[in-house]
């Protein structure tokens, strides 16, 4: 396993983007806690984002020599913080970033004044920043880990997927999808269960033109077992959505990846269109030291890459993470492998 790509901080939730031929990372921005562990994240206190990038990942290409020294990484420094965001109580949990037009938009998750999770977004001119947030909620969000994917199609179709269990209250939105839908029984680490009972869906919406607001109503995203056809069942913990959506897209087949949450694996789903329905395809990342997965998968240099965390550097402390890359590879099928293919 490679080593950590940032140590003078503690950095998780890895969104990875390519911009003018360089490596930025937006991830979330880990920090010492007096808050004990417990189900519901409230040890996951973060207060800013920073802004990484980096110029070659050749030192971390499957079969690199170890002489090659490992890249130097350029701290950005903080591009939005929770007071700067007059809706949010805290928690600045795991962001993602957008390109469109010319405009950079950086979308991030937090309690707002109610203690309910919401979705902002932060505007700028560069990659970097500085963003200047929304001084509201995006319209209709809710939950934690939005995820951005603009398309390859003539209008550069933008989407936002997002969703969290336990902590990130997905399970409180069962009567529909709508911030009016809340219900706060369903908060804590609960989850639909039993004979029957289907695992929640992460959502999807098509973002406006403003890359600001939602086009239309947020949508269910279907994951399907590939056995039956039919949505994965809620009991099925190594295989159904628990958080940190993510998708990419290679040829013409959309990857929508997650985290599985309690049972601690990446895995992704496939597809023929960015708001689904995707067939479960299997795994990209076994567990790691440490509670909690999250990633991202980006092409750069020819090569694909998965970026995640672990709490290597911190010797295990759950809350306390840092980012690490590896290479990926695609089989002749187009399924995901973390071993060259022959």
């Amino acid at each position: 396993m490679s080593p950590p790509l940032i140590t003078h901080l503690y950095t998780a939730d890895p969104s990875a983007h390519v911009f003018d031929g360089k490596v930025y990372i937006y991830p979330s921005h880990d920090r010492e806690t007096d808050i004990q562990f417990n189900d519901n994240g409230d040890q996951y206190d973060m207060v800013d984002y920073h802004v990484f990038s980096l110029d070659s990942l050749d030192a971390y290409a499957d079969g690199a020599s170890s002489s090659l020294e490992a890249p130097k990484v350029t701290d950005h420094g903080v591009v939005l913080s929770a007071e700067q965001v007059p809706w949010v109580s805290r928690q600045l949990w795991a962001p993602d970033a957008a390109r469109r037009k010319g405009k950079y938009y950086l979308y991030f998750p937090a309690r707002d004044k109610t203690t309910v999770f919401k979705i902002g977004v932060a505007i700028g001119d560069s990659p970097v920043g500085p963003f200047v947030p929304d001084p509201e909620p995006i319209p209709g969000s809710f939950s934690i880990d939005p995820a951005s994917f603009v398309d390859d199609d003539a209008d550069e179709s933008a989407y936002l997927y997002f969703g969290g269990l336990w902590g990130g209250q997905l399970q409180c939105y069962q009567k529909g999808n709508t911030p009016a839908d809340y219900d706060a029984s369903w908060l804590g680490p609960k989850e639909p269960s039993g004979p029957g009972a289907k695992a929640l869906f992460p959502k999807v919406a098509k973002l406006a033109d403003d890359m600001r607001t939602f086009e239309g109503p947020v949508q269910d995203l279907v994951i399907l077992a590939p056995e039956t056809g039919e949505p994965i069942d809620a009991d099925d913990h190594d295989r159904r959505f628990f958080e940190a959506a993510w998708m990419h897209k290679r040829g013409g087949t959309y990857y929508f990846s997650y985290s599985t949450g309690d049972t601690h694996f990446l895995a992704y789903a496939t597809g023929d269109s960015p708001l689904g329905p995707f067939t479960y395809a299997g795994r990209i990342l076994e567990p790691v030291l440490g509670w909690t997965t999250h990633h991202s998968v980006v092409e750069f240099q020819g090569r694909w890459w998965l970026f995640h965390h672990d709490c290597e550097l911190s010797k295990g402390v759950n809350h306390l993470r840092s980012v690490k890359v590896k290479e990926i590879f695609y089989d002749k099928e187009g399924k995901i492998t973390t071993v060259k293919p022959e």
